[in-house]
């Protein structure tokens, strides 16, 4: 994935997430089946643009804060709670802190990935 050319927290951030969508979109199209792209890193939040390729997998895993996923193109499943459930374009999904999650997407999928990390373990850096 080709480096991020910007600050990533700061009083006030723009970006152009259409744009971060076509990088992540030409990282998956060169072959990878996973691609994660920081959009944010401020305090305890994190913002992760996140692209899967067909058959792309994230194994279950847990957060120690709480997390939404904002499905933005193509359709992804989600294992949590002992379900799993198909998602599509403007889906939002929203995980309390510890919930075992896996997600995968048999065609592909981009999401937006949001955490709010516990502020005790969250150390401020500035770019």
């Amino acid at each position: 994935m080709s480096p991020v050319h910007r600050s990533l927290a700061g009083d006030v951030l723009a970006l152009d997430l259409g744009e971060e969508m076509q990088l992540v979109r030409g990282e998956l199209a060169s072959g990878h089946a996973r691609i994660a792209r920081t959009l944010v890193k401020e305090g305890p939040l994190r913002l992760t643009l996140v692209g899967l390729g067909p058959g792309g997998v994230i194994r279950e895993h847990e957060a120690d804060g709480p997390v939404t996923i904002h499905v933005l193109d193509g359709e992804l499943e989600l294992n949590a709670g002992g379900e799993t459930r198909a998602h599509r374009i403007g889906a939002l999904i929203a995980l309390d802190r510890r919930v075992r999650h896996a997600i995968s997407s048999p065609r592909g999928a981009l999401f937006l990935l949001t955490l709010a990390a516990p502020t005790a373990n969250v150390k401020e850096v500035r770019d």
